[in-house]
Parts: C-alpha cells; structure tokens; sequence
C-alpha cells in the first residue's frame, strides 16, 4: 500500500468525526501570540484520550483541508505532533508548509531514512521542533541540525541537568520554548532564564496588583458601556462616544469587520446604534476593553483573541441548545467575554461586576461557573486546557451534541476571532 492509501485508510479507520480540537497559544518574549499547538483528542465513549500517530494526524489533516487550516490558526503558526509513520506519508500536500512546525518527542528514533525525509520536508518550507528533551543524546545529536525549536515542560527547566541541556542548545542558536506555563510567577522565571517563546495560560489568570488602575481608554468604555445598559437615550450614547475620538474611531473600525455580516458600512456613532442595537453595541464595546490602543503590540493580544473566542464558542452552543429563546446567545457570549475582565483588569470577578452591571445568570456563571451557562463556560476552559481531568466528553454527551459539531462550532469561533482581532488591533 502506498502512502496516500495508507493515509486515506488510518483516516477512515480513525474517524474525523471522532475528535474535538484544542489550541493552546504561544507567545513570544512580548506576551504577542506567535503560534498554536493544535492539539486532538478522541471523543469516542470510554473516555477521552490523547491521540498522536498517522491515524489522529491523518484524520485531523482530512478534516482541516475541508474546514480550512487557515480557519482554525489565523496569521498564527501552527505546532502539529507528528511521528514517523506521519513524516513518511504525503499527507503535508495539505499543509501550508510555511504556517507549520512538524513537532517530534525525544524518543523519536532518528534513523538515516527518517532524518532524509525530514531533509526533504525541510527544504520544502516545513520546520521541526523537539519536545521533552532531558539530555543530548546522541540520538538527538543526529536530529539537531534539523531542528530549529526546542521545548521543554515548564517542570523541567529549573532543574541543574536542564541548565546545561538548555544552554547547549542557545549556543546551537535554537529556540527554547517552555510549555505548561501556567502562572505569571512562572512565565518570569524561564524568561530570566533565555527562553523565547512560552506555551500555557499564564497570560489569563488574574495578577491583582494593589491601586491598579484602568486605562483612560478602558474608563471611558466601561463609561459609555453603563449608558449603553441603562436608560439612556441614544443621543446621549451618541455624545458620549463622540467625547472620545479615539473611541469613536475605534468602535467604527470594530463595527465594520467582515464578522459582523453587514452588507454596507456604518459611517457614523447614530447610524452604529441605529442598525446594531443597544445589545450588539454593548457586545463591541466588551471587544474593545481588550483592545486598549495604550497596550497594543506588533501582534493580537491573546487575551482579547482567548476571549472572543470563548464568547463566540458559548453564543453558538447556547443559540443550538435553546433555540427558542431569543436572548440566551447574546446573555452566553457575555459569559465568555467577560470571563477573563479578571486577567485584563487585574481585579478579583466580584469587584468588576461591581462597575459593570449584569444579571444574577451571568454573575454565577462568571464568579461560581453555575447554572446553564456556567456549565458552557466550564466546557470551553476544558476544551482549552486538554489537559488534567476531562469533562469535554460526558458533558457533550449530557448536552447532546456530537463532538462533529462542536468542532464546526469551534472553527467558526476560531475564524470570527481571527476576524475581530485584525480589526481591533
């Protein structure tokens, strides 16, 4: 069997509608985002595990080429675990070879075979990352000068023998990447230590910093953001936001992405609130709280694309769940919005939603993870994280919705993110 028919068998054998997708971000020195790990695991009954081999590739490289790469990753790069059977195959004619970064384990058994493909590969634009290394071995000797990433667990790289592993590979001028990077506590330490680029949600836990104060930008939405929920009328709204030129222009540029499916531009505050409404206004107006022009960088910030995503993942699994309620969608897509106000603020949940008022449903999603949706935002964080204890699987077994469609969901949600952040940044 060749390897096209080998590829196209695993793939049949594996079943693309038997995962769901995890992307876990990485970012650079500048806490930019620069990649995702895309991450699969088996949503079969029985537990979910892990999946690696020509099998789970083969399926999700099937299942990207119909849903689009591009939609899942953006501008990003992309980390894919790949293993020999894989680097054999010609399953990377799906691939945009200058988005991916092929990932092998230390095991990886670089023989003369294997490390002639990887030559190929690489000369045609794919590059190769390291993972779980512990020594220079001389298995790893031979693959070194194929790999331009190395990445170590976060719980490694304080140990003495990973000192010198790490400082052989500086002086082969790779980069070093740290992953489980869990706390800001932690993200310091392997950034004192050389590291480039680091891989965990350090960036969306809460860092509450005594008389932290919001920027003028973020004073003024949370400002307008209080008239927009309240029984203002919407000349005022519409003097508030003129006050602020940068805010005005900004809510303008926001409203006109392509994500919000208007078929003519919206070219004033007036004609905004007259075509969105008071609740679709009030929904970029959370966006631009993470967009806070004083904080930009050269790239999206990951918090802002962490947090539309989440909004946009709960807003299509509440709108399928209870489709007969009208409101439920956009009351879900608050609850992923706002659940990291924490991390962009600094401020423990219960003290923003002092400043920013919400319902009792929203609050005990977002400060207990209760009710309806406060068991979707727990399923989004589980789906984020792909690691520890798993409730993907039985709480997608409880809600009744295939594991096919919440990777439709997921994708969506990905792309509309990538959208709004080309546009807010």
């Amino acid at each position: 069997m060749n390897n096209s028919a080998a590829a196209s068998s695993t793939t049949r054998d594996f079943g693309v509608r038997d995962f769901y997708l995890g992307r876990q971000p990485i970012l650079d020195g500048d806490n930019a985002l620069y990649a995702y790990e895309l991450l699969f695991r088996n949503s079969n009954e029985g537990g979910a595990q892990f999946n690696t081999g020509l099998s789970a590739t083969a399926a999700v490289i099937a299942h990207a080429g119909q849903l689009g790469l591009d939609r899942a990753i953006g501008d990003a790069q992309a980390f894919l675990n790949v293993d020999a059977d894989v680097l054999m195959s010609d399953i990377f004619l799906f691939l945009p070879r200058e988005k991916v970064v092929l990932e092998l384990v230390e095991s990886f058994d670089a023989t003369d075979l294997l490390l002639e493909r990887m030559a190929q590969l690489k000369e045609h634009g794919f590059r190769f990352a390291l993972n779980g290394v512990s020594a220079v071995t001389a298995n790893v000797e031979r693959l070194l000068p194929l790999i331009d990433f190395v990445k170590f667990d976060m719980r490694q790289v304080m140990q003495v023998s990973t000192a010198k592993v790490v400082a052989r590979f500086r002086s082969e001028n790779k980069k070093l990447m740290a992953e489980k990077v869990e706390t800001r506590a932690e993200y310091e330490r392997v950034r004192a230590f050389g590291f480039d680029y680091f891989q965990g949600y350090y960036f969306a836990k809460p860092a509450v910093i005594s008389g932290r104060k919001l920027t003028p930008s973020q004073l003024a939405v949370m400002e307008l953001m209080k008239l927009v929920t309240s029984d203002a009328d919407n000349l005022e709204i519409e003097r508030a936001v003129k006050r602020d030129v940068t805010l005005a222009l900004n809510l303008l540029r926001l409203v006109n992405t392509p994500a919000i499916g208007l078929r003519h531009k919206i070219d004033s505050v007036s004609q905004a609130l007259m075509v969105l409404g008071r609740r679709q206004l009030e929904r970029w107006l959370q966006i631009l709280l993470y967009a806070d022009p004083q904080q930009r960088s050269h790239s999206a910030s990951p918090l802002l694309m962490l947090a539309t995503t989440r909004g946009k993942l709960l807003e299509l699994l509440a709108k399928r769940l209870r489709p007969a309620q009208r409101n439920v969608a956009d009351i879900a897509f608050t609850v992923g919005i706002m659940s990291l106000m924490d991390a962009l603020f600094g401020l423990p949940m219960d003290e923003i939603l002092e400043q920013i008022p919400v319902i009792d449903e929203v609050k005990d999603a977002l400060v207990y993870r209760s009710g309806f949706f406060g068991e979707l935002l727990k399923l989004a964080e589980s789906i984020e994280q792909m690691d520890g204890d798993d409730l993907v699987v039985p709480t997608l077994k409880e809600l009744a919705i295939s594991s096919d469609e919440l990777v439709e969901f997921e994708v969506t949600a990905f792309s509309w993110s990538d959208s709004v952040a080309r546009y807010a940044v």
